[in-house]
């Protein structure tokens, strides 16, 4: 059965302002204050489509013009260890990685597949122009593995230093090109070699938050509460290094509200971030909406230091509307610390628990559950979801696999038509 694109508009989150997508709007082009935007999807109701394999289960609320192979939901279950150790009654679990007994089975083990799975398939088949997509580390792996499976052509752009992430069952195919800033840079570093070369027009950005086919993909983690649960949770946690994940399951909780058949949207949306690097901690501290300054050495430093490197960005969508900010502000929310060795505790308390490895951003999300049920933030018989971004890679690594080597390292303080030049003659 020819899959047909869904019918969604677009609307400006802070104005109010509805109008239509024209195939790859990433803000609204009125113009106006700095604001996301969020599709308004003709099927009010939630329905899950039996019709449909993997995520794409869930296409009535994603922004898409097709469907491509591979892809696997986020599996909701109720915890038995891990919620038996915090005395919580009502504790679910949403996994996202490698763990054929749950029937997951994202094979780079992150829910980042759940953004690269809707972005991919929001684009036009006939799109001539090569992708960017900006990582630190498991978004780049996602992306890499599905273009690949998928045969579409990508530019990906990471810090040397996230090169470990970049492992995969088998090797890529020659349509993914990953450009890598020197060792010492961080993601921020990224951001910038994609924004150079995104001046050429034979290139184009994913767009990062911006995209609503990236947040709506990741919002699929609720989803999988609301099927397996029948509600809205009561307090949702997950690590963050944009933040991006949060805003998404909230916009989410939202449309379930909105729906009529799920209950009220009371979720309290609690992130956490690892520890030294705190950029969104100390902004929600100090009750501001605009960052607190970072100065860029400093940030580079403490990228360094954390063990969960993904969760370092300095350029988070933490202050524009519709952002971290506003979400932690509607939800009655709050940001909470792990550091490296609440990490190291919680990877193997998890094991012991639940039965599998998590990545190490995962831990810092069961970190602020466990230390908010410590404070008495969380009733015992509150729903609760937690949502484990990724994990399972023990198993899937042993299975074998191969590194993808940069096939480029350039300094991303050069100018953009250098940085164009020498990426050009990848291809």
């Amino acid at each position: 059965m020819r899959f047909k694109a869904t019918k969604y508009s677009l609307v400006n989150i802070k104005t109010g302002r509805e109008f239509e997508d024209k195939g790859w709007t990433l803000s609204d082009p009125m113009g106006g204050d700095p604001s996301l935007i969020r599709a308004v999807y003709q099927n009010k109701k939630f329905n899950p489509r039996n019709d449909l394999d993997g995520i794409y289960r869930y296409a009535d609320w994603m922004p898409i013009n097709r469907t491509l192979k591979g892809s696997c939901a986020p599996v909701t279950y109720k915890s038995k260890g891990l919620a038996k150790h915090l005395g919580l009654e009502n504790l679910y679990i949403t996994f996202s990685g490698w763990n054929p007994k749950l029937g997951a089975k994202m094979k780079t083990c992150s829910f980042k597949e759940t953004e690269a799975y809707t972005i991919l398939a929001r684009m036009d088949k006939k799109e001539k122009r090569t992708l960017i997509v900006q990582s630190a580390g498991n978004t780049a792996r996602a992306f890499a593995q599905v273009c690949s499976d998928n045969k579409i052509p990508v530019v990906i752009c990471i810090p040397a230093d996230s090169g470990h992430d970049l492992w995969f069952r088998k090797p890529l195919n020659k349509c993914v090109k990953l450009i890598a800033a020197p060792h010492g840079c961080d993601y921020y570093d990224a951001i910038v070699l994609g924004e150079k070369l995104a001046q050429c027009p034979d290139f184009f950005l994913e767009g990062g938050a911006k995209n609503v086919a990236r947040r709506d993909g990741m919002g699929t983690t609720i989803l999988s509460f609301a099927e397996a649960t029948g509600r809205i949770p009561d307090a949702y946690f997950q690590a963050v290094g944009s933040g991006t994940g949060a805003i998404a399951a909230y916009e989410n909780a939202c449309r379930l509200e909105a729906s009529g058949d799920y209950g009220k949207n009371n979720m309290r949306v609690y992130v956490a971030q690892n520890s030294p690097f705190t950029l969104m901690y100390d902004s929600w501290k100090a009750d501001s909406r605009a960052l607190v300054d970072l100065d860029p050495e400093q940030g580079r430093r403490q990228a360094e230091i954390i063990l969960a490197k993904v969760l370092s960005n300095r350029k988070p969508p933490y202050s524009v509307a519709g952002g971290l900010y506003d979400t932690l502000k509607a939800s009655n929310g709050d940001v909470f610390l792990a550091d490296n060795d609440d990490i190291m505790y919680w990877l193997m308390k998890f094991r012991n628990l639940e039965g599998y490895d998590l990545l190490p951003a995962s831990c810092a999300a069961v970190t602020a559950l466990a230390k908010a049920v410590e404070e008495g933030r969380i009733a015992k018989d509150e729903y609760v979801m937690l949502n484990c971004t990724g994990g399972g890679t023990m198993l899937a690594m042993s299975k074998g696999y191969v590194f993808k080597q940069p096939d480029l390292v350039i300094d991303p303080e050069l100018p953009a038509e250098e940085v164009i030049r020498q990426v050009k003659e990848l291809f």
